[in-house]
């Protein structure tokens, strides 16, 4: 039987801690590349610590000229990264840090395997398996603790960058322990946030007054109580902070990119990631799938997965699971989802439009349970399915 009353927790972390940062130049790198060529490939990992800064892994464009030309240009997307998330430490500083670029050429034979040639269709760039989650416990159709876990960083990131809150440093964590009643949330039992300070006399009491106003008006009226813990900076000074406090590599942060630990995980990373490898583009249209299900009215909680071989077009498996709130046999909603949505790789990119450069911005808080934009920004966030889905089943 499901549990109604308990208490979940989930964490996120801001734009600046040291393994965003790495998704962030990770993901810039793919935008560059995508804004040249749409089709292009690329697999970029980043590797940060004090005062520099590796790039490595594979990219291809059709024109190898084109490709040559653009290695020159990583060295700035770097440092424009670090400059807007808002580095100018002494030891992590966007003009003075070392830019190692090691990116090469991706290799043919991982090429071959994927890209469509005759009558053959475009295969998945890896094997792997894929989970989508969405549950109606709040209007993103997300998870309480992960969603408003991410809410507090940007409001947070916001004010510091708009120069309301000069004393907060890019570098920042926070951690939500919601309880929940009648398997909705009701309240906050425990609160932590520790963030990046530039003034070294400001304790950790100093910090509490100044965050706890925008943790009010982000969090849901009455959710905070007299009876809630707060733990703000409970190690005290946190000054030193990003890559020279603690190194990071891109695609570390996997759980804080999703559910936040409430739905299960393929284990494949999004950030630097071009839509060919489903790791990134199949979790997002089975994020995309389960958010229409929900949206339909079909479940309160859906959590799909999808199963995909190197090389295969079409995927191994679709399996749908509403946690016992379902209104449909999640057999019903499987058939449904095989028969509405193209979930071969070329498909998911052709419906969600992802051969565009959208992805530096998801790079930090949080890949699912945000606004879907003009320019095609967070597609996979749109419930333009719903219908589709309710007709099929």
């Amino acid at each position: 039987m499901t549990r109604m009353n308990y208490t979940f927790t989930s964490e996120s972390v801001s734009e600046g801690h040291p393994d965003k940062v790495c998704d962030r130049i990770s993901d810039a790198v793919l935008d560059a590349f995508l804004a040249e060529e749409p089709e292009a490939r690329v697999a970029a990992e980043t590797f940060a610590t004090t005062n520099r800064v590796v790039i490595g892994g594979e990219v291809g464009l059709s024109d190898k000229d084109k490709l040559h030309s653009y290695m020159g240009k990583i060295d700035e997307i770097a440092r424009a990264c670090i400059k807007d998330i808002g580095y100018e430490q002494d030891k992590f500083h966007h003009e003075t840090v070392e830019v190692t670029n090691l990116l090469h050429e991706q290799s043919a034979h991982i090429a071959q395997g994927v890209d469509a040639s005759g009558d053959k269709d475009e295969g998945a760039g890896d094997q792997g398996i894929m989970f989508g989650f969405a549950t109606n416990e709040t209007d993103a159709l997300m998870p309480a603790p992960i969603q408003f876990s991410h809410a507090i960083l940007r409001r947070l990131a916001e004010v510091r960058k708009n120069g309301a809150e000069p004393a907060l440093g890019p570098d920042a964590k926070s951690q939500l322990s919601v309880v929940y009643e009648g398997g909705k949330p009701v309240g906050v039992s425990s609160l932590v946030l520790s963030t990046q300070h530039l003034d070294e006399s400001l304790t950790s009491a100093d910090i509490r007054a100044i965050v706890e106003p925008y943790i009010r008006e982000t969090l849901p009226e009455g959710w905070l109580t007299a009876e809630t813990q707060w733990h703000v900076n409970p190690t005290g000074k946190f000054v030193i902070g990003g890559p020279d406090g603690d190194a990071g590599l891109t695609g570390r942060k996997i759980i804080v990119d999703t559910y936040g630990g409430a739905a299960p995980h393929g284990g494949g990373a999004f950030s630097g990631k071009d839509p060919t490898k489903v790791d990134r583009s199949a979790a997002y249209a089975a994020r995309y799938l389960a958010k229409n299900v929900v949206a339909a009215g079909m479940a309160e909680k859906c959590t799909i997965q999808l199963s995909y071989a190197i090389g295969v077009s079409k995927p191994l498996s679709i399996y749908a699971e509403t946690h016992g709130t379902g209104e449909v046999d999640p057999a019903a909603i499987e058939r449904a989802i095989d028969q509405v949505m193209d979930l071969t790789p070329r498909g998911i990119r052709s419906h969600l439009g992802l051969n565009k450069p959208i992805y530096q911005r998801t790079a930090a808080y949080g890949h699912f349970g945000r606004e879907p934009e003009a320019d095609g920004g967070f597609s996979w966030e749109r419930t333009d399915l719903a219908e589709a889905l309710k007709k099929a089943v």
